[in-house]
């Protein structure tokens, strides 16, 4: 595939540097500088990632990207290339978990600017996703957890409760590492849509929940800040979807380890030791003798819930 920097240097007719930034898993992420000090970002899609399963579609990111930025939280698209994006620089703070945890009120209010703005171009079911990974590990006899696949009757129990009430599907990120979290003054934005779709809110959520490693606490108040109550059945729908986070994203750091060998290498990252790690978290609440009241509160909740108050999405709190 040509080098999109060329691309982009005959569409802004000046020279344009690049400067490569580490921590991506997947695609590569560059900053550019123009010579009249203009910054951009540019985002070099790697087919191999969608084509694992890895991620949505290119054309499906791409467009997903272009919502996300009218919806006021995902970076302005500025220029589109073929499996490529040039995006506005957002001039703020990467989050980490430590930074994510102590600001669940702007962290929610991401959320809800993003659930109010124009729906995606494709759903996102975490079941489904999961269902999918176990597939593909089982096709290409994949390494997973030991114990991981005694796990998959409370997957399914989880899936029985979520769906005896569900909550309407807005346009979700659904991969909220805390990175892709960027803090612009008192705003928080939001960076990164390889996983994106229209999904349940509450495992929007639950996996930023996972990410940071929330605890049972600080969840409820990521809830009650995003919803607007302290209803508890919300309160542990979310928590129960933090758990399937865990589950699901373990099949992810498994099979791009498996199958995208050659690039989990150039990453430094130990994607192996991440699975084990995500799998021991979602152990850890499967066996917590709180996780059948999660269950009961969801399944229960036959009054409705309420909705998100997508009325409010743009006041921080």
């Amino acid at each position: 595939m040509p080098d999109p920097l060329e691309d982009v240097r005959k569409w802004a007719d000046q020279p344009v540097t690049e400067t490569p930034i580490k921590g991506g898993l997947s695609h590569r992420i560059s900053r550019l500088v123009t010579a009249d000090g203009q910054r951009w970002l540019l985002r070099v899609l790697d087919p191999r990632v969608s084509e694992a399963g890895l991620g949505i579609p290119l054309d499906q990111e791409i467009a997903n990207t272009v919502h996300a930025a009218d919806a006021g939280v995902g970076p302005r698209v500025l220029h589109r290339l073929p499996g490529a994006l040039v995006l506005e620089y957002l001039d703020g703070v990467t989050l980490d978990a430590h930074a994510v945890r102590t600001i669940p009120g702007p962290v929610a209010a991401a959320c809800r600017r993003l659930h109010a703005g124009p729906r995606f171009v494709n759903d996102f079911s975490v079941f489904r996703k999961l269902d999918e990974f176990l597939a593909l590990c089982r096709t290409h006899e994949l390494g997973t957890p030991d114990g991981y696949e005694d796990r998959l009757p409370a997957a399914a129990e989880i899936e029985r409760a979520l769906a005896a009430d569900p909550l309407p599907t807005v346009p979700c990120h659904n991969d909220l590492l805390p990175e892709n979290f960027i803090r612009c003054g008192a705003e928080v934005r939001i960076v990164d849509y390889q996983l994106s779709g229209n999904n349940d809110p509450a495992f929007e959520l639950g996996d930023i929940a996972a990410e940071a490693d929330y605890d049972p606490d600080l969840t409820a108040r990521l809830a009650r800040a995003y919803f607007g109550t302290d209803d508890r059945r919300l309160t542990s729908r979310v928590r129960l979807n933090l758990i399937m986070s865990n589950l699901t994203w373990t099949l992810w750091f498994a099979v791009h380890h498996g199958l995208l060998r050659e690039q989990a290498a150039d990453a430094d990252f130990d994607y192996e030791a991440e699975a084990a790690d995500k799998f021991s978290q979602a152990v850890r609440d499967l066996d917590d003798p709180g996780f059948g009241r999660l269950v009961d509160d969801v399944r229960g909740a036959s009054t409705g819930f309420p909705h998100p108050p997508h009325h409010h999405a743009r006041r921080l709190e």
